[in-house]
């Protein structure tokens, strides 16, 4: 079974529109949700979660993660066993891998990761227009991190994670960083790097679905003048 590509980054950061793109070039990714998560691992890394987090923390620490030496079996019943995975490259697309990345990188050394990066206040303000991120719209959830407004608490949440990436970066996990926003104004550069380094081939179905999806945030940044 070929190593994975681990596709993670602060919710709202764009992490969707990267696992589509490798979609496009082929990369398995199993049965998915709309948000190209896998379902049945990102089951398995929610009931782990929860199971983490149960005294009431919001995200585990990574240096006292519990790690389950049975974790890779675990993943290779689910893709070889339940959806047919038949080799090749494959994906799994879930913010919080950056919560657990001790597992997946305990049971997978030569993963290839993809941290997704968004410039902070464009996830905030993301977060908080968005009716499903409703974690610190919990008035309790916020004077637990001592925080007075929402933007207070996806502050914290967006520092937690980049705390995280330091981890990850430092301990010499295999990762990629990707701005998904430079491909608004056109910049295509970091995204044909990734596509390289994975060993995919850019083709042109890619940029016939991806470049009509970001007139609407060109629109919205630029105005209909945008070119």
């Amino acid at each position: 079974m070929s190593q994975p590509i681990l596709i993670t980054g602060v919710e709202r950061s764009g992490n969707t529109f990267i696992a589509r793109i490798l979609d496009l070039c082929g990369v398995f990714k199993g049965v998915t949700t709309s948000m190209y998560e896998n379902i049945e691992l990102k089951h398995l890394c929610d009931t782990y979660l929860a199971e983490e987090t149960k005294n009431g923390l919001f995200m585990p620490d990574t240096k006292k993660l519990r790690i389950p030496v049975d974790w890779k079996e675990k993943v290779q019943t689910i893709l070889e066993g339940c959806e047919c995975y038949k080799g090749g490259n494959w994906m799994f697309k879930y913010s919080p891998l950056t919560q657990m990345w001790p597992i997946w990188n305990y049971a997978y050394p030569d993963a290839k990761w993809i941290i997704v990066r968004r410039r902070t206040g464009d996830i905030i303000q993301s977060c908080v227009k968005t009716s499903y991120m409703n974690l610190f719209k919990d008035t309790k959830n916020l004077e637990a991190i001592n925080g007075t407004c929402e933007e207070d608490g996806w502050k914290w949440w967006v520092h937690e994670y980049e705390k995280r990436f330091v981890e990850m970066i430092e301990a010499g996990l295999n990762c990629k960083i990707i701005w998904p926003e430079r491909m608004v104004v056109g910049n295509y550069q970091q995204v044909y790097e990734t596509v390289e380094w994975l060993g995919l081939k850019w083709n042109d179905k890619i940029m016939k679905t991806i470049d009509p999806l970001l007139n609407k945030s060109r629109r919205k940044e630029y105005g209909t003048s945008y070119k």
